[in-house]
């Protein structure tokens, strides 16, 4: 059975009703850690995870059947694919967090955008940060045994008290909750000099947002990822808000409680759910007010 899953909990969910035994390789599409901190070498299963990227019409990293896997890493990059870890004045590094080049052509690549005559746009979305080389917007540790590590989204940067944290880090250690069904965690530069890292979530059929679930969500961060990951408040929203192609609106977010309008921080027609948009535009407002001048 080839079995293609979205977060620990259906994988949970898929274990208890078929086990082990008839799955021989499990798919996951994006950079949140499939496997966790959890020992694998009992299973005869292929972890196959994949960073896609539908900007370039494939990916970047992916499994390789012949190699090993290590819990909490990406096996290799994909064939063809020149993928580099850089610091941000362009070195090249390994074993640290860094931004995701691409530093030769792919494939598959886009060149040019419509209604971008001059180009300018088609630069400044990939290629503004480093001249001649691509920039995804993700943090990666390329490790010296070739495995790879996503973190988040770079241009979605948590950075807390001058430490970068990956939303992507939290995010696997809160999905396997099982009263959490969504999450979204935002770091954002208030009026004041302030800094508030809210993690939103949206519950499970049942759950209540007490004190003992906030307490739990918590401790899990804590020792999932490490202190510096715990969010300053744990708040229920109505929902998450995610791209049509299911991306976290993690900027988008993060602008609409900073104060921007909403047709400046984000287009509605682009959003799975636009009505909850409002939500944040409130939060904010509301946040705002609150804030010491």
């Amino acid at each position: 059975m080839v079995v293609f899953a979205k977060c620990a909990k259906e994988l949970r969910s898929l274990f208890e009703r078929v086990g082990w035994n008839g799955i021989w390789i499990l798919f996951k599409f994006d950079g949140g850690l499939l496997i966790h901190k959890q020992r694998t070498s009992q299973y005869s299963v292929l972890a196959h995870q994949v960073l896609r990227c539908s900007d370039v019409c494939s990916g970047f990293i992916s499994a390789y059947p012949i190699t090993p896997v290590y819990a909490g890493e990406m096996q290799c990059r994909f064939l063809g694919t020149k993928v580099e870890a850089w610091r941000e004045d362009g070195t090249p590094v390994l074993d640290e967090i860094a931004e995701l080049v691409v530093t030769a052509p792919m494939p598959s690549m886009p060149v040019t955008f419509w209604n971008d005559p001059d180009g300018e746009r088609y630069r400044q979305a990939y290629f503004a940060a480093f001249p001649g080389v691509w920039r995804h917007g993700d943090w990666i540790t390329l490790t010296s045994r070739g495995t790879a590590i996503v973190h988040g989204r770079s241009d979605s940067t948590i950075n807390r008290h001058g430490v970068r944290l990956g939303s992507a880090d939290i995010y696997t250690v809160v999905e396997q909750i099982p009263e959490i069904a969504d999450c979204l965690v935002i770091g954002a530069e208030l009026d004041g000099g302030s800094y508030w890292m809210p993690l939103f979530v949206t519950l499970a059929d049942g759950a209540v947002l007490d004190a003992g679930l906030t307490d739990r969500i918590k401790a899990a961060i804590r020792s999932g990822c490490s202190a510096r990951h715990v969010p300053d408040e744990i708040i229920e929203a109505p929902a998450i808000p995610h791209t049509l192609t299911g991306k976290r609106l993690e900027v988008p977010v993060k602008r609409l409680l900073q104060g921007f309008p909403l047709d400046r921080a984000v287009n509605p027609g682009v959003v799975d759910r636009p009505d909850v948009l409002a939500h944040f535009v409130a939060l904010g407002a509301q946040r705002r007010e609150g804030e010491p001048r």
